[in-house]
């Protein structure tokens, strides 16, 4: 994953350089009759050739970070307005998240929680069981003094990517300009609205230790609810950039849909009444009501 703006600039301008090229190729091919008359139909733009699709895909998802996290943004938007290719573009960003090499994740926690973290883990899994915009997280168990402070001991370890952070401003920038010159999207995406929350939200999220705040509150505000448990934290183990808390077993969301009606309403009942706390009784937001996060 390329970590600093250098290199994520020329990975920016080598994407434009690709659909450009593709985008040229498309044209003479539609010029001289050599298309497909799916490429050759007018209302397909010349930049979403097969080749350029999966050359966002493929950038986006190894770029994380801004680019990573626009495109997610963009893909839970109304796909009406958009053609196939860009619903298509938008929906596998959505579903992907290259892993970082345990390399690059022990320069970050080397640097976060000192050269000798992993005397407090009994054991910590290198390969990561799931990756997102920002980070990824790995499963551990917690050694026995810390597991005795804590109370448990199987935990999730979330690390940030190196180099996020940073780049935050700069990645978005080059992305809304990269966006703008292609016409990759349609009118009505409004670009400029959803690049103004990424960059707020993205800088927030970058913050683990406002999240391990945030978590510890609102562990405090559902103590007492009968349905809802929230993960506690380590915070021995947590940092800016890294952030340990226990590990909560459960069941994806979109099993729901072969439950009963019974426990369908269940969930969807306490998910909405959780929700309406948040805003009216707690007046603190930390549910996300995006069905991808389940």
């Amino acid at each position: 994953m390329p970590s600093n703006r250098v290199s994520r600039l020329f990975h920016y301008g080598s994407l434009a350089v690709g659909l450009g090229f593709g985008a040229l190729g498309e044209a003479t091919k539609r010029w001289s009759g050599l298309g497909t008359l799916d490429s050759q139909s007018s209302s397909t733009s010349v930049f979403l050739t097969r080749a350029n699709v999966d050359r966002i895909v493929t950038k986006l998802t190894r770029m994380r970070g801004a680019a990573l996290k626009l495109g997610q943004m963009l893909s839970i938007q109304d796909s009406k307005s958009m053609s196939p290719e860009i619903a298509e573009v938008l929906q596998r960003v959505q579903n992907s998240a290259n892993y970082v090499p345990i390399s690059q994740v022990e320069k970050t926690v080397n640097r976060e929680l000192g050269p000798n973290w992993r005397v407090e883990f009994a054991s910590f899994n290198d390969a990561p069981f799931a990756a997102a915009s920002i980070g990824q997280v790995h499963e551990a168990r917690l050694g026995k003094n810390v597991q005795e402070q804590v109370g448990f001991d199987k935990v999730a370890v979330k690390v940030q990517y190196p180099g996020v952070a940073n780049s935050i401003d700069s990645d978005l920038n080059n992305l809304q300009s990269l966006l703008v010159m292609s016409k990759l999207l349609p009118r009505g995406m409004y670009l400029d609205n959803s690049i103004r929350v990424a960059r707020r939200e993205l800088h927030w999220e970058c913050d683990y230790q406002r999240e391990a705040d945030a978590m510890t509150k609102f562990g405090t505000l559902l103590a007492d609810d009968p349905v809802f448990v929230v993960p506690r934290l380590v915070s021995d183990l947590s940092s800016k950039m890294v952030l340990t808390a226990e590990f909560m077993d459960g069941a994806h969301l979109k099993h729901a849909e072969g439950y009963s009606q019974e426990i369908r309403d269940y969930i969807g009942t306490h998910i909405m009444r959780l929700c309406l706390q948040e805003l009216f009784d707690f007046e603190f937001m930390q549910t996300d009501p995006n069905w991808a996060n389940f």
